[in-house]
Order: structure tokens, then sequence, then C-alpha cells
């Protein structure tokens, strides 16, 4: 690798880190001298697959070069920042040669906007037609759409990538127009129609033809920036219930904002990035997976934010005291999820069991069940525990919050000693 393309490699790998594609964002851990390795570096993030294997993908923006002037993005118009471009083939190039070396397995490629979007997916596209045709790359590739391309860019790009997205950024249309006056969701939902019109059609035509070519075969996503305005958590999680049930549809990421531009005012004053919002805000988004909550019951008009100190399954119980406690040796299947302390792959366990007989906390226990969470909100044949109708929820509460800050006073005093 020469010199120029070294220096290009890590302006571009370092300006993808912003863009979210499968891991909490804002890490600093950089590497001591003392230590081996480092959380902070760029060029590397990491993807699951259904089968729960990991995949090391190359993250990567074409270029860092864009028409827009988005007041939360570091690589906007307007900020005097190194810039720089891959042609196609050079990133083309450097992605074999990273797999061959064994460093990654796919891909992760996102951009700048250069020109107009159009031009900007032609490159891009340029890039995946090369691994694909010329290169016979058969590993994973993960591509955003920009915004305002047109479906027939689209439509070719999806026969070579794995998943497309395209990136919401601000929840709301109204904060969207005043941090990025040039940009309007309208441009957003447009490509995530025309994928999702793209992957039905390839299912259909799959089943008539079975070596018909697959289109998007991963699915969509999309990330939202959480912090840099006042939407809600409500807001968020309304809108992601309402993507999640597009066919199409795969993930949303939450990306707590990094203040990059700090000089701007329309942008909030952060110490730090909100990241414990971000994770409860990943917990809820996995209730609507696959715990069968609706957003409205996770969060509301009286309650629009998450809790931070509690979880929001474990806010959910403590709101709703009068469904508890349940008998896990009785209740449907659906009640048990709902139980803090319970997983999915734990309530299977569960309701599969005791059909050859009453289930205790022992054997709960051994399913994977976390009984200092659960104890509160079930009985089972000699659990002697209080429930929440009894302790009450303020209560409970008191007792979670200060498992929890003694769990991360312990980790704490923990990562002290070995310093």
């Amino acid at each position: 690798m020469n010199e120029t393309t070294l220096e290009k490699l890590k302006i571009l790998a370092d300006a993808a880190k912003y863009d979210v594609s499968c891991a909490s964002s804002g890490t600093s851990r950089g590497a001591k001298k003392d230590g081996i390795g480092t959380a902070a570096g760029w060029g590397i993030c990491h993807s699951f697959t259904p089968d729960g294997r990991c995949v090391s993908l190359f993250k990567i923006l074409l270029t860092n070069h864009c028409i827009y002037d988005c007041a939360y993005c570091l690589n906007r118009r307007s900020n005097d920042v190194k810039r720089t471009t891959f042609l196609p083939d050079e990133l083309a190039e450097l992605t074999i040669e990273f797999y061959r070396r064994n460093y990654i397995e796919g891909l992760f490629l996102s951009s700048g906007v250069i020109r107009n979007p159009d031009y900007t997916m032609e490159q891009m596209l340029r890039v995946v037609m090369l691994l694909r045709e010329v290169h016979r790359f058969n590993g994973y590739i993960h591509m955003k759409s920009i915004p305002g391309a047109s479906q027939e860019l689209i439509a070719k790009v999806g026969t070579y990538v794995d998943r497309l997205s395209v990136n919401l950024e601000i929840p709301s249309e109204q904060n969207l127009k005043l941090l990025a006056p040039e940009k309007d969701h309208a441009s957003v939902f447009a490509p995530m129609r025309f994928i999702q019109q793209g992957m039905l059609e390839s299912a259909e035509d799959r089943k008539k033809f079975k070596k018909a070519p697959r289109f998007v075969p991963a699915g969509q996503s999309t990330q939202v920036i959480i912090g840099a305005t006042n939407d809600t958590d409500k807001q968020i999680l309304t809108l992601a219930s309402a993507l999640y049930k597009r066919p199409s549809f795969k993930r949303m990421y939450y990306s707590g904002y990094i203040p990059v531009n700090t000089s701007d005012s329309r942008l909030p004053v952060l110490a730090k990035p909100p990241l414990v919002r971000e994770n409860r805000l990943y917990q809820a988004d996995w209730l609507m997976r696959f715990y069968e909550f609706q957003a409205h019951e996770i969060v509301d008009d009286t309650q629009p934010d998450l809790d931070l100190d509690v979880d929001p399954k474990m806010g959910w119980a403590l709101r709703h005291p009068d469904f508890f406690p349940i008998d896990v040796n009785v209740a449907p299947y659906e009640m048990i999820l709902r139980v803090p302390g319970i997983g999915v792959k734990s309530a299977q366990l569960i309701v599969a069991s005791r059909r050859y007989g009453r289930l205790n906390s022992v054997q709960l226990k051994k399913m994977g069940v976390v009984m200092k969470r659960a104890q509160y909100f079930i009985v089972c044949r000699e659990l002697p525990m209080q429930t929440v109708n009894e302790l009450t929820p303020q209560y409970v509460r008191r007792q979670v919050t200060q498992k929890q800050r003694k769990q991360v006073a312990d980790l704490l005093q923990y990562s002290i000693q070995w310093e």
C-alpha cells in the first residue's frame, strides 16, 4: 500500500465511524502502553449473520466531500477538514487486498454526496460491480444508498449488495429541516419504497424461477441520530414501529449524537454522547421485535421518554403491577415474555418444560431466568419471595437500581485494581 492510499484510508475510514452499522457509537478507549488492542481504531466493524456468526467488515467512505451542510455532520461542506476520494478501482482493489490478508470478510460502503445523489450512487455502484464481476468477490456487502438517488440506480445496486440502507438521520421532518435544510424525509422514504418494491418482485420471481437473481437478500435498515434534537423517545419508537411493519425492513440503528461541530448554535451542548439513552432505545427496539411489545406500551403521552435508570421491560412491569405476579406454571407464553429477567429462550423452555411437572426456582435458574429481577413478578411451586404488589413498585425500583449501581461500582473498582 503506497503512502497516498494509506492517507486516504486513514481519512475516510475515520470519517466512516459516525455511520452506525452494527454497534453502539461513541467509544473512545484507545491503546495503552502496557496493554493490547484498542477500541478507537478505524476501518473495521462487525456485523452478525442470522445464524449468529460475527462478520468483520471493511467500513469506509468513498469520499468525505459533500455538497450538503448538515449541522451535525463532520463532513459538511463548511467544515475545514482534509478531503479526499477513492477511485472505484482503487477502493475495490483495497477491499480485495484486505480480504486476501484475512483482515475482513465483507464491505460496509458509505459516502458523502459529490455533485449530486445519482453521480455518487454511480461511483459506489462501480465499486460493487468491480468486486462482484471482476474480482469475483462473494462476501457480504452492506451499502448505504444516497437519499434522492433514482429508482434505476437502486434497482441496479440491489442486485450486487446484500443489504442496502438509507439514513433517516433526524427522526422528525421539522428538526431535519432545521439542521439539514437541503434534505427532507421524502428523499429518504422514496428509495426505501424502491428497495421494498425490488425485494417483493424478487421474491415473486424466485417462486417461479429458482435461479432468479436475489435483490437485497439481507433487507434494508436505517439510522437515526439521538440527542441532537428535542425528538422524544415516543416519536423515535413510533417511527421504528411503523418501519418494522414493512416486509423489507430489518433494523433501526440508534446513534448517540457526538458533538463534532460545537460552534453551531442549532445543536445542543453535550459533555458526552447520550449512550445510556441509546442503549435504552436498543432495548426497547428489541422488545418490539422479539417480545411482542407495541411502541405505545413502552412509551406514551404521559411518559414520552424512556427511564434511564431501569430497562424498558422493567419500566413497563413497574408501571403495570396489576398484571403481576404470574404463575409461570400456567401463564400464557405472551405474559411470561413480559416478566423482567425472562428472555425468549427461557420463556420457550418454561412452556415446554412445565408439561412434565410444576417448575421451581432452581429449575428456572437453570433455564437462564435472572431471578434477581424475575422474583418480584412471578410465583412458582415453592417461591417464597414477596412480589411487586406486596413490596410496592417504588421499593422494587430502589432495589433494582441499587443493585445496578453496586455492580457498576464493583466493576470500576476491579478495573482500577488492574490498572
